[in-house]
């Protein structure tokens, strides 16, 4: 019984938590919905691999404060969005615009997992099976073994 309480705890506390605090909310349910759909493509400057929607450190609820006072002022998301890559650079979003100088981060991963299917496919083919006849002696050998 005590494992399944523990097991019951351990799901509570991986559950994912939004960090945004209820004096945040916006009262127009549409601006809201786009508050949350541009801050869960933006990154946490100080959690690094987190949204801000995601992370509760002040930067973060900084963050999440300008995006909605933006769209009140009357911003469209992409308008948002590039005022906050203006001010803090391409690095605040979670998926990098594909540029000229983020190509290679678009096409890396993809070259680099076929050139290891290729080497795989190179290395399978080179080695083969081969049969070999056993001289008389090394038969014989090989007798007195077993």
């Amino acid at each position: 019984m005590i494992w399944l309480r523990a097991l019951l705890l351990a799901f509570c506390l991986a559950t994912p938590v939004m960090a945004l605090s209820p004096d945040e909310v916006l009262p127009d349910p549409v601006l809201e919905q786009r508050a949350r759909d541009i801050s869960a493509g933006l990154r946490c400057l100080v959690c690094q691999n987190q949204s801000i929607d995601d992370s509760d450190a002040d930067l973060a609820r900084d963050l999440r404060v300008l995006v909605r006072e933006r769209l009140v002022a009357g911003d469209s998301d992409e308008a948002v969005r590039q005022y906050l890559v203006d001010r803090y650079g391409e690095y605040v979003l979670l998926n990098p615009r594909v540029n000229s100088h983020t190509i290679l981060l678009w096409i890396a991963a993809p070259v680099l997992l076929l050139a290891g299917l290729g080497t795989l496919f190179v290395v399978g083919r080179r080695r083969r099976v081969v049969e070999t006849e056993l001289s008389a002696e090394e038969q014989g050998a090989l007798d007195e073994l077993e």
